[in-house]
Formats: structure tokens, sequence, C-alpha cells
């Protein structure tokens, strides 16, 4: 069986984050978030993978190639322009025979949870979850182990089964997407061909997701997602600890990678390749540190993604970040993570003021983004790709 991945977007909520890369290929745990979705989808028993592609595809095409090397195969298929999950799902017909997964780039699945919707025999079945705040999404109404309507962010919803946005389907959906309407967002939508499915009688059914939903959409997403797959994590140590450094718990070491003297690092932590971490500073649970990186004296950093090339002079501190590539700290540069109120902290996102959810939250920062010494940057800020600092400022 094979697999459409959803892959064409830029992601425009990730901003700064994506100012190079799409969406799906940001990193979690030191592996991009498609790569994770991928190793999940042929531990299942997915032989095939269709790419649906767009923004900066050259990065997904240059990272997974063929798909010899994993024992698959993987086609690309260039999405011209975003028109609705139907449309992009159209752009796989030619590449699928009979039955295919849809899995969504952006949203992490358990290999065990895909498996179970291979082994459904339904016209089409949709991947749906409990949650708390129904009307906030497209809910289910069912009759029996039936679908029998799809609503969009209901008033009332009828249960609190959510769409999920994973999806088997049989050739027979592609006639329907070929005569799907645009929405009223200008879209074509898969849920509307679902529902005209169901109006022709098929059979759809749907299997509720036991395990969590890790949907990123916006930029501290890659912070939770980050926790759960570290808390998952079978460690590999490969560089070289110096004998008075102190790694306690999970903590993956990549090759050519030195921990120095006095460094102290709590798991679950993975730090990539060719790393010169320490001497003498602290690492805290939950951080990603990428390749090349360099993490100086009297360092510390907690729950943070870190990625390739960058470097953190000494006497910084950073907490609940997400910092891009080849980034680099002046000395003394300060984050600040927490609230003096302790409310939750906001964030402008596609130009509007965005409640996080996270009473802790440091920077958002794009690529070859420079610190001059002793910047001080408050909570929630977003700096954009190649932006710097002066010596002393204050960042907002």
């Amino acid at each position: 069986m094979k697999a459409v991945v959803l892959a064409a977007g830029e992601g425009t909520r990730m901003r700064p984050l994506t100012s190079a890369i799409p969406k799906v290929m940001l990193p979690i745990a030191n592996k991009p978030m498609l790569e994770h979705i991928v190793d999940a989808a042929i531990e299942a028993g997915i032989e095939g993978f269709v790419f649906i592609t767009g923004y900066h595809e050259e990065s997904i095409r240059e990272y997974f190639g063929d798909g010899e090397k994993r024992g698959v195969t993987i086609d690309y298929v260039h999405q011209k322009e975003q028109l609705g999950t139907a449309n992009a799902i159209g752009c796989a017909k030619e590449y699928v025979k009979g039955e295919f997964i849809v899995l969504n780039g952006d949203v992490l699945v358990s290999s065990s949870h895909i498996r179970r919707m291979t082994e459904r025999k339904e016209d089409a079945v949709i991947t749906v979850k409990h949650v708390e705040n129904p009307s906030d999404f497209g809910v289910i109404e069912t009759n029996g182990n039936k679908v029998s309507r799809i609503i969009e962010k209901p008033e009332k919803p009828p249960t609190d089964l959510a769409n999920a946005g994973i999806y088997l389907f049989r050739e027979p959906i592609f006639e329907l997407i070929e005569n799907t309407p645009l929405s009223p967002r200008k879209e074509y939508e898969i849920t509307d061909s679902l529902q005209m499915l169901i109006d022709s009688d098929a059979n759809v059914g749907y299997e509720i997701l036991e395990e969590e939903w890790i949907d990123i959409g916006r930029p501290w997403d890659l912070l939770d997602a980050n926790t759960v797959l570290l808390n998952e994590m079978e460690p590999v140590r490969s560089g070289l600890v110096e004998p008075n450094a102190t790694l306690i718990g999970d903590v993956s070491v990549g090759e050519g990678t030195l921990i120095r003297n006095g460094a102290y690092i709590i798991g679950p932590v993975v730090i990539g390749k060719d790393c010169d971490i320490g001497p003498n500073c602290f690492i805290r649970p939950s951080t990603t540190i990428g390749n090349r990186v360099h993490i100086g004296n009297a360092v510390e950093v907690k729950n943070s993604i870190i990625m390739d090339d960058t470097k953190i002079g000494h006497l910084t501190y950073m907490g609940d970040s997400i910092i891009g590539r080849k980034c680099n700290f002046g000395a003394g540069t300060k984050v600040a993570n927490l609230r003096h109120d302790g409310k939750n902290i906001k964030v402008n996102i596609k130009g509007r003021r965005t409640d996080s959810g996270r009473r802790k939250l440091g920077v958002i920062m794009g690529d070859d983004v420079h610190t001059g010494i002793n910047t001080s940057i408050n909570v929630g800020t977003v700096m954009k790709s190649g932006s710097f600092t002066k010596p002393g400022e204050v960042v907002k």
C-alpha cells in the first residue's frame, strides 16, 4: 500500500522558521517532522509514498531522494497552487492504485495507528480524536460504526469526535474530487468530497486515534512535539564525553561531538553531530541541539530547539525557545520566558497577537540572526531571519 503525504505548504503561521524551508522539514528531536511520519508509515508496512510538494520542495527531494535507501519508493508531485486538501490529494491520481493512506506532513502519527487504518475494509475511513472543544474542529456525526455527516466547527457538535486529517481511501475518491465544488473558503475541501461519498450510500467508517494527537500548526507546537518524541527516544552516544562532564538520563550524543568537562546535561536531550558543548554549561530536559552547534561556557538552555550551525556564546540563558540555523548569540544574551504576572504569553502570528496558551515561551528566531553582547529578548518575541541586535539592546 502507498501513502500520499501532503507536504506542499509553506506554513505561514510558522514564519520566520519557514523562510527557507517548508514546515514539514522543521526539525523535531533532530529529524525533520516529515521523517518521523515516513518512519512510522514504513514501520506500519507502507511500501511507497507520493509526496505532494510545493514550497521549497527541493529541500524535501534532496533529503529523501527516491526512497531507495529506506527500502521504499517515493514519487514527487508538484502542486502548482494551494487550492485545498481535495486538490492536493487529487494530484496523486496517476501514482496510486487501489487503496491508499493520506497523511498530513505536519500531523505526527504512530505506526500502530497507520497499521490499524490499513487493515480497514470500508470504502473510506476517517481518523478522529476525542476532544474537549469539538466546536473548534470539523467533527463527525455517526450512525453506528459509520460516518453519516461531517460538520465544520459546529455551534452544537453532535459528537466530540474531531477529524484528525488522516484517511484511508480507494480509487473512486478521485472522481468525487474532480466534482467537488469550491468551499466558502475558496478551496476544494476533502471533507466535501467525503460528504459526497457518504451521500452516495458508500460505507465510510472512522478509526479513533487513541494516541496523542500532535498537530503542528504554530511554532510552539514544535516544543510540545519535541518533548513527546524525546521521551520516546532510545539514546545513542557516539561522540566524546570528557571525564568530568555529567550526563543524567537519556542523552544522545552525535558522532564527532565533544562534551567538555563541567557540562551538566539532564535528559531527555539529543545533541547532533560535530557539536562543541561546554565547558561548564547546563543543558536541561526536552532540548534538541542540531549539528555543528556550539554551546559555550556558562550557558544554560532548557526545553528548546536549536537548529544546525548556531553558536551560543558564553554567559547566555535561553528557555522555551526555537532557534533557526546559523544564528550567533553575543556573550551575555538573555532570553526571558515567563511573564511577571504569570499569564499566557502572546505572540505575533501573521500580524495578529495570538495567545500561545503557554505560561513559558521565549524567542522564535529565524535563520542567520545575530545578537550583540548583553542583548535582552522579551517573552514571545519573534525575530526575522537575517536580523541583528546592537550591544545592550532590549528586543520586544
